[in-house]
């Protein structure tokens, strides 16, 4: 990985294929059961039914979500941050963008798995709205783990609206979008 300014302002663009090198890189160091190379590329050629983003500093990647979108549902496929890069808001950052584009294209209600033991991530997703919705036993079979199902439900609504301007007020510095 390239050493990246920890003050320098980090930018949220779409995903190119261009980024799916330092994407994969991440991907390797965050989840168990890595995507691939041509997975990303597969979910790249379907841009009418997905939303992908990267978190730039510069031009290195250091962050990356997506979300499937199904007609008034959607699901979060993922969120990474390369973990040189935690504590710096792009979570909050990749999901205050993912969640507008799931608005915008008049989404109603987004779901999502993490690993039960994933406090940290059940934890971003709350600040969002998302509400546990039952388990997945065994989900994660590899590494034995159940999965929590959370539901953020009815987006399209003032309070939505409300959490994500205090979600992005706590930022430091500005929500910084590229090509959007």
């Amino acid at each position: 990985m390239t050493a990246v300014a920890t003050d320098a302002p980090v930018v949220i663009a779409p995903m190119r294929r261009r980024h799916l090198r330092g994407v994969v890189e991440i991907e390797r160091q965050t989840n168990h059961r890595p995507w691939s190379h041509g997975l990303f590329a597969g979910e790249l050629r379907m841009p009418t039914s997905r939303i992908y983003v990267v978190a730039l500093v510069g031009s290195v990647v250091v962050g990356f979500g997506g979300v499937m979108l199904t007609t008034v549902e959607a699901h979060l496929t993922n969120v990474a941050v390369d973990p040189t890069q935690h504590r710096r808001g792009i979570g909050t950052r990749l999901m205050l963008v993912l969640m507008r584009g799931c608005i915008e294209r008049e989404v109603d209600d987004v779901t999502l798995e993490v690993r039960l033991g994933n406090h940290a991530a059940q934890e971003l997703y709350r600040r969002f709205g998302f509400a546990p919705g039952g388990i997945r036993p065994n989900y994660y079979a590899d590494i034995n783990e159940d999965a929590l199902i959370m539901w953020a439900h009815d987006l399209r609504n003032d309070t939505t609206a409300a959490r994500l301007a205090t979600l992005e007020s706590g930022l430091d510095g500005q929500l910084w979008t590229d090509g959007f």
